[in-house]
């Protein structure tokens, strides 16, 4: 029984991960909001590259040297590396989405993932928040902007993937509780801002 249950706690954080739950929101709002511009799938393709496949050729080049223990990058010490990495991929593949026209609503995504990267980072080298919680937090407020509030039912979500991360011993409750709710408001009010210029 022990063994059921953490397998299925390390399905459940490698389905609600950062790399699975923000290309398939940004798919989802790309094809719902944009799908009829031309280049639709061009700024598709750079947030998935800025998102999931950069992030984990970076992760698996980095456990690859040595540089850090595990794919989660479960000690707060090995975190500064890739998050600075990320910090300039995003902001790179913001340029490219303005070279590309794309919307503001689109580029923002890459330009606020920089900035809360430069947040996630400043907080590492005090403290471990949980990427997992702000990452699945702050792509459902990009849901709610997009699709308005029956959106927030996915909130239900970040209970099972707070235990389970508790429960693989990744993170405390603390470091999961303020994960989530600093992801959801500061992306949230980082858009409603964004938008109102």
């Amino acid at each position: 029984m022990q063994l059921d249950t953490r397998r299925f706690a390390s399905l459940v954080s490698w389905i609600i991960s950062p790399v699975v739950v923000a290309p398939a929101v940004y798919l989802l709002i790309v094809l719902y909001r944009y799908s009829a511009k031309s280049s639709h799938l061009d700024w598709f393709l750079v947030l998935f590259l800025s998102a999931t496949i950069v992030p984990m050729f970076l992760i698996y080049g980095l456990k690859k040297i040595g540089r850090v223990s595990d794919y989660n990058i479960s000690f707060r010490e090995q975190r500064f590396l890739p998050l600075l990495v990320l910090v300039a991929v995003n902001l790179i593949g913001y340029e490219l989405m303005k070279q590309l026209d794309a919307p503001r609503f689109l580029s923002a995504i890459l330009l606020f993932n920089a900035v809360n990267t430069v947040f996630i980072l400043l907080v590492t080298l005090q403290w471990k928040i949980s990427i997992h919680l702000f990452s699945l937090t702050s792509s459902i407020a990009l849901l709610v902007l997009s699709f308005g509030l029956p959106a927030l039912v996915l909130l239900c979500f970040v209970p099972l993937l707070m235990w389970s991360r508790m429960y693989l011993k990744a993170h405390n409750f603390m470091q999961t509780l303020v994960g989530s709710l600093i992801g959801f408001l500061l992306t949230y009010g980082e858009f409603k801002w964004w938008l109102a210029l």
